[in-house]
């Protein structure tokens, strides 16, 4: 029987973990069959769900016990039902942090929003006070929440249609864009001829705001809509271009040559060494191509293209209906922030085989 060298230590035996030799071996401590199973810890009560559910009862009943002060009209329209549904928002936060853990994914999906959730009604009531109940900002520059929802209400059907227009112009002019962008990125970035020819043209036309371009797009396409679409393809193109190429002609030599010793050819190296190596720099790129675009979308429908977002609140403003004009405004935020989570997603996706390396 061979013995362990003292050297080596107590791990050098052929099982570790095992007992010393010429010592008695523990018994095994085995845990009664009837003990009962560990209970997890209560989760700590949601302090911040009973300050925002006091906040929007707050301002559910400063809304309905407060009276409006008329100027020029009888009263301002849904101040009640503004109300009750403060208050049902109150109830429902309530309702959630009594309950705690048992809520289930309501809870979870509640509680990383809880200051703003508490920040929300405050700045509803402050505005509440300022326009309804004291009438410190002029009327109709300054109109109460309430005012929304009547606009909401109302008038849903012209703004589904206004955000279906825009929805269908902006999503032709980014993909043209985008498309075209990330071709002329990946073209310059990997040949050195054509960008010597591209690049001097794209620094000269790419920072001209696409907006300055309006009356020519509009002389040149057949149609308001086809310059629209030019416009926003403009746009979007010259970022994703820039930031496609830096990223192509980023990327590390040593990759190419080691997909070069395995026998790639140069179709594999552009599609599965440089395209991928290249991707956070291109959703980069798009970022700022949809931030772009969408401004330039909202000019295009002022002024040339008679539908969309834009239009409504062309004509909300020339008709001095500024509760309308700020309901278009809120839908285009929701709008452009939902695009911006939306890409996120598409980016999450994409980039999952690398994971832990971008940051942002």
């Amino acid at each position: 029987m061979s013995t362990p060298d003292p050297a080596l230590g107590f791990d050098s035996l052929p099982f570790r973990g095992r007992a010393r030799v010429g010592a008695a071996a523990p018994e095994r401590a085995t845990a009664p069959a009837s003990t009962p199973a560990r209970i997890p810890a209560a989760a700590p009560p949601w302090r911040i769900g009973f300050a925002a559910a006091a906040a929007w009862f707050a301002l559910g009943l400063l809304t309905l016990y407060w009276p409006n002060k008329a100027v020029g009209f009888s009263d301002w329209a849904y101040t009640d039902e503004f109300g009750i549904a403060a208050i049902a928002v109150g109830t429902l936060l309530l309702a959630v942090a009594s309950l705690g853990p048992r809520a289930g994914r309501v809870a979870l999906a509640l509680r990383p929003a809880g200051p703003w959730l508490v920040a929300l009604p405050v700045l509803f009531a402050i505005w509440e006070i300022a326009t309804a109940k004291l009438a410190l900002l002029p009327t109709p520059f300054f109109a109460p929440p309430q005012s929304l929802v009547e606009t909401y209400i109302d008038d849903w059907r012209r703004l589904g249609e206004s955000l279906l227009h825009s929805t269908r112009l902006l999503a032709h002019g980014f993909v043209l864009g985008a498309l075209a962008g990330f071709l002329t990125g990946v073209t310059i970035g990997w040949s050195r001829t054509a960008g010597y020819w591209v690049h001097p043209v794209l620094r000269f036309v790419g920072p001209v705001p696409a907006s300055a371009l309006l009356p020519l797009a509009f002389f040149f396409f057949p149609s308001s809509y086809a310059a629209a679409v030019f416009l926003i393809a403009l746009a979007t193109g010259f970022p994703v271009a820039v930031l496609t190429w830096s990223g192509v002609a980023g990327v590390n030599r040593n990759y190419y040559d080691v997909a070069r010793t395995m026998g790639a050819s140069e179709r594999f190296l552009v599609l599965r060494v440089a395209i991928p190596a290249a991707l956070p720099q291109v959703f980069v790129g798009l970022f700022m191509g949809l931030g772009a675009a969408f401004s330039v979308l909202v000019t295009a429908e002022m002024m040339g293209v008679k539908a969309g977002l834009g239009f409504y609140l062309s004509w909300a403003q020339g008709w001095a209906s500024y509760s309308n004009m700020y309901a278009a405004l809120i839908v285009m935020a929701v709008l452009c922030s939902g695009l911006i989570t939306l890409l996120f997603k598409v980016r999450d996706r994409v980039l999952s085989w690398q994971k832990g390396t971008v940051k942002w």
